[in-house]
């Protein structure tokens, strides 16, 4: 049974499931393993129909046995099929031997992995590591798993690419890169996030027809964040005044698009009023190009204050600058007490001198994140579920931690997982854009949360369909049209 959950689980909790519908309902662990290998062998047939030369790498924990049962089936369909053992065949659980045993009975013998060429393969199976991989892939394992992604022939992933972190979607050394991974029982969040997607491809959750009831004995880790943004119709009697005034400060010199780009998204996605504070030259030009957006002149704090004063939410950060001017503009802004969408550079002044507050929306990138946690990039992304919270902990508020898998961090509730998004919004203004539209929906009386959720969520379907005639050449104003067809 394929399943459609959105609960995301760490690996010990997917194996606690597991241990339960052992012990509990009584389920032999043979026949979970026979299920997998078998459901694997469909999806492998559904997605390469006409495959009829493969190859299965398997290991000799619990993923090998499902490997085997994969071979069994293929050999039993008639396909042309060769297993690899790799590992210390001494070492095999009991599941995986037996279903090792019933494969050899077709005549389907183990050959031992020697560095041989994988040459005119339809699909290659990995069944070698699974959710059990602790520490980074030694010599033996990576030089497999070099060879399965040089072999040219497309990947089916059996519960995960081996090599990959089911916790953080981090490689631990070098990880298999998949076409479609088949993953049992329920989802592992690092699927989703970082390398994750990357390197798994199409993901498919195979549940084994395990009892619907053993969920609810274990809480998930995290949620997906799926579907399309929620957003009521409004009365007929509706006016400007009933949809907020954000405030966007920001673009100092050179950097004035950044806060046009935030001002249009808030406009697009429904904002009454926009405001921008930005230098004075830059005023007249960006009210110029954009005549609804409220452009001001604003040189010095004192010339903020009334602009705070009418103002539901501010959004500070794109195109600031980390010069005196944008210092000044960041402290203003934060002794307002509004509602607050920090982004860009003001994230990076914030990490020189970092404070927590509850009001706030904060929305790094992983660059952004190190400076505020005082790690390396690499570090936020080697866990970014652990990052997250980290933000979340010293920060408070609700963080965003942009990236592939986005994600969401609220004071209470599980952190939440945009699966939307492509390549193609790694281009100048794309942060901008999305601190736009979160402010804009803070301003038309959103909660903090589901400001941050939807406005993830809008912001990368917008570009999934403005990626639709290419990612390469996807600018952030390419979104504007699709945000006003999502709110609506």
């Amino acid at each position: 049974m394929q399943g459609t959950s959105r609960n995301l689980y760490r690996a010990e909790q997917v194996r606690e499931l597991e241990h339960i519908a052992i012990e509990q309902y009584g389920i032999p662990g043979f026949k979970l393993m026979n299920r997998a290998g078998c459901a694997a062998f469909e999806l492998l047939r559904s997605g390469w129909p006409n495959s009829h030369r493969i190859v299965v790498f398997c290991g000799t924990g619990n993923n090998g046995g499902d490997g085997f049962v994969l071979a069994r089936s293929a050999r039993e369909a008639g396909m042309n099929v060769t297993v690899y053992q790799v590992g210390d065949t001494s070492r095999l659980s009991a599941d995986a031997l037996h279903a090792k045993l019933l494969a050899e009975q077709l005549g389907v013998v183990p050959e031992t992995w020697r560095h041989q060429a994988l040459d005119s393969l339809d699909v290659v199976v990995d069944a070698l590591l699974g959710t059990g991989l602790n520490g980074a892939v030694n010599n033996h394992w990576a030089a497999v798993i070099e060879a399965i992604n040089h072999s040219g022939a497309p990947v089916l992933a059996l519960d995960i690419p081996s090599g990959l972190a089911a916790d953080t979607g981090s490689p631990l050394g070098v990880a298999v890169r998949a076409q479609i991974t088949v993953t049992f029982i329920g989802l592992k969040q690092g699927l989703y996030t970082g390398e994750g997607p990357e390197l798994c491809g199409e993901v498919l959750l195979e549940q084994l027809d395990v009892p619907e009831q053993i969920y609810q004995t274990i809480h998930p880790a995290a949620i997906l964040l799926t579907g399309s943004p929620k957003f009521q119709p409004r009365r007929r009697t509706a006016h400007k005044g009933d949809f907020g005034h954000v405030l966007i400060v920001g673009g100092d010199y050179g950097m004035s698009g950044a806060a046009r780009l935030a001002g249009e998204a808030a406009l697009r996605t429904g904002t009454g009023l926009v405001s921008i504070a930005t230098r004075r030259s830059h005023s007249a030009l960006l009210n110029l190009s954009r005549a609804e957006l409220m452009c001001h002149g604003v040189e010095q704090a004192d010339e903020l204050y009334p602009l705070l004063k009418q103002a539901t939410v501010a959004v500070i950060g794109p195109g600031l600058g980390q010069r005196r001017w944008g210092q000044s503009m960041l402290k203003a802004v934060l002794g307002s007490g509004l509602p607050l969408v920090v982004d860009a550079d003001a994230l990076n002044l914030l990490a020189r001198t970092p404070h927590m507050r509850n009001n706030w929306i904060l929305t790094p990138h992983p660059g952004e994140a190190a400076r505020l946690l005082q790690i390396t990039p690499a570090e936020v992304q080697t866990d970014r579920f652990k990052a997250v919270q980290a933000l979340q902990n010293q920060f408070g508020g609700i963080c965003v931690l942009k990236g592939a898998g986005t994600l969401i961090r609220t004071p209470d509730g599980y952190p939440e997982v945009c699966t939307a998004g492509n390549p193609g919004m790694a281009s100048g203004g794309m942060g901008d854009v999305l601190s736009g539209v979160i402010g804009s929906l803070m301003a038309q009386h959103q909660t903090l949360p589901d400001a941050a959720r939807q406005g993830v969520l809008t912001h990368s379907l917008a570009a999934d369909q403005a990626a639709v005639a290419g990612e390469r050449g996807l600018l952030a104003s390419d979104l504007m049209p699709h945000l006003r067809t999502l709110v609506n």
